[in-house]
């Protein structure tokens, strides 16, 4: 197959051997995915899972890539920090990240002998995009002595020049472990603003946003409790203070999905990227799931012919400059040790 032809999503039949082949997996995405949609879908996720095994390749896939990628091509799935956890331990030649860019950097970081490649490498993200290394060097300047924490949400280079990554999951927990009366948090301020109302720790905030997450407004959150009365509202801390302050629960993607297996709320609104309560209410089939449909541009960058594409070729590959994949490396590594 041309990667032309893998582009195509007509150039793959959907042959009755396909039907048979994926039919588990469709029942498993039934409900959050069209059964006129999985004649398109099956015949690459065939493709892909047998690719795959000839490879030996695995897919790691972040929680906001769509259920055709979340539930039926992927081998690990979760949140940044599961993700980066899971690329240490991963028993594979070849590892393909289902997300952007930083997190198939975060791979390569803590897999410097293996092949990581991404789907598309132009998938990338606000936050990263917000600050440069230049910029935390100048930070370091002005504040001298004070740690530079740093969301996983930014570039390798950014990484080599701070002192610990972090990820909503665990900012919290990580910037109290340093035991210091101040910290510079980069780059997402929003982020950094929740991690300073919960902690004595003074938090000098980077002016990042996620380009998803503020675009919701409390203004928004009030309306659909009008409209639905009994909803329960949870929001990522990337997400405005007036949401934040708006919602019954605020807590990483982890968090989130956690609060909803457990608590199984009748009717719940997930403040955060729109694919995740698709993926979520798959294994929740007794919530009702109300979807404010913000999509990251970026994460849909990621689709099934460019997995396969990728698989089939082994491209695009993830490579940093060794210089700045040990630095950046020490960073993530010790995130995973304080967490």
């Amino acid at each position: 197959m041309s990667s032309t032809a893998a582009l195509d999503y007509q150039a793959l039949d959907y042959t009755a051997e396909v039907a048979a082949a994926t039919a588990p997996l469709y029942a498993k995405v039934a409900r959050v995915i069209p059964e006129i949609e999985w004649p398109f879908h099956a015949p690459y996720v065939d493709a892909i899972n047998r690719l795959k095994k000839e490879r030996n390749a695995i897919v790691l896939a972040h929680n906001y890539q769509t259920p055709e990628i979340f539930h039926c091509v992927s081998d690990v799935v979760g949140d940044s920090l599961a993700l980066a956890r899971e690329a240490v331990t991963v028993d594979a030649d070849v590892i393909v990240l289902a997300g952007v860019h930083f997190m198939a950097e975060t791979a390569k970081l803590l897999n410097p002998e293996k092949t990581v490649i991404i789907p598309d490498a132009s998938a990338g993200c606000s936050l990263a995009d917000s600050i440069t290394a230049a910029d935390v060097r100048l930070l370091r300047e002005k504040y001298p002595g004070v740690p530079i924490v740093t969301y996983v949400n930014t570039t390798a280079e950014v990484k080599a020049e701070c002192d610990v990554c972090v990820t909503s999951g665990n900012a919290l927990k990580i910037v109290e472990a340093l035991d210091t009366d101040k910290v510079i948090f980069l780059p997402d301020e929003y982020l950094a603003r929740y991690v300073a109302s919960q902690t004595d720790v003074e938090v000098i905030a980077w002016k990042g946003h996620c380009e998803v997450h503020e675009r919701f407004t409390g203004a928004e959150i009030e309306d659909y409790r009008k409209n639905f009365e009994d909803v329960v509202i949870i929001a990522h801390p990337e997400c405005p203070p007036d949401v934040l302050d708006a919602v019954d629960f605020v807590g990483s993607t982890a968090g989130m999905i956690d609060y909803v297996e457990t608590k199984q709320p009748k009717r719940v609104l997930m403040v955060t990227e729109c694919s995740m309560s698709d993926n979520v209410a798959v294994e929740c089939p007794d919530v009702e799931f109300v979807r404010p449909c913000n999509l990251c541009p970026h994460m849909k960058q990621i689709t099934l012919p460019k997995i396969l594409e990728s698989l089939q070729t082994l491209e695009p590959r993830v490579e940093i400059d060794p210089a700045v994949a040990d630095r950046a490396r020490r960073a993530v590594e010790r995130m995973l040790e304080l967490s």
